[in-house]
């Protein structure tokens, strides 16, 4: 059997723990608060926002980044982007109709896709050295190879337009849409960095 005292001791363990636990619980969600502000805040600053919130709020790590680390995570995403482009490029995977085509422009559009595969290739490289003057702290180098990178596809883009009976593969067009907004993105967000 316990005494009064036990019991108040117990009692009071279990209320300090508990006021402990309470404790905790604004400076956690006030802390995870702050954290979507500065994400919207600086979303805010892009021109497509909602790909900047769903991209960063889909890395766990943003939470926890300042500006300077959203933009590293946004390069990231933009780096696995051009990787995957590059690939699916490189493969088999893409599939154009060549029924009206010759021979020799099926060469040709293979051709192009290989280049097209090598400019994604360059972008992922100019992210990279972006990441480098991230860290570094220098965000105009950071901007200029985030806008070499979003120039790249531009190229692959141009090689088909000088070859006007072939036609810009669909697949490509939303492919180089969807990383060019990722690169705006990023270089929105190198705008608020004030430098």
């Amino acid at each position: 059997m316990k005494t009064n005292h036990q019991e108040m001791s117990s009692n009071f363990h279990f209320l300090l723990i508990f006021v402990f636990l309470i404790s905790l619980q604004p400076t956690i969600s006030t802390s995870s608060s702050s954290s979507i502000d500065l994400i919207q805040k600086t979303c805010k600053n892009t021109k497509y926002y909602d790909l900047c919130m769903s991209s960063l709020k889909s890395d766990s790590t943003s939470l926890k980044a300042d500006t300077k680390g959203l933009a590293t995570i946004m390069v990231k995403i933009g780096m696995v982007n051009a990787t995957a482009t590059n690939k699916y490029l490189s493969s088999s995977k893409l599939v154009f109709n060549t029924s009206n085509y010759s021979n020799d422009d099926v060469v040709l559009m293979k051709k192009l896709l290989n280049d097209c595969a090598d400019k994604y290739a360059l972008a992922t490289n100019a992210l990279q050295d972006s990441l480098q003057d991230l860290n570094n702290e220098v965000y105009d180098y950071a901007y200029m190879h985030v806008m070499a990178a979003a120039d790249y596809p531009n190229v692959c883009h141009n090689g088909f337009k000088r070859n006007p009976r072939l036609n810009y593969p669909p697949q490509l067009a939303i492919r180089e849409d969807g990383f060019k907004h990722i690169c705006d993105v990023v270089l929105g967000i190198l705008d608020a960095l004030g430098w």
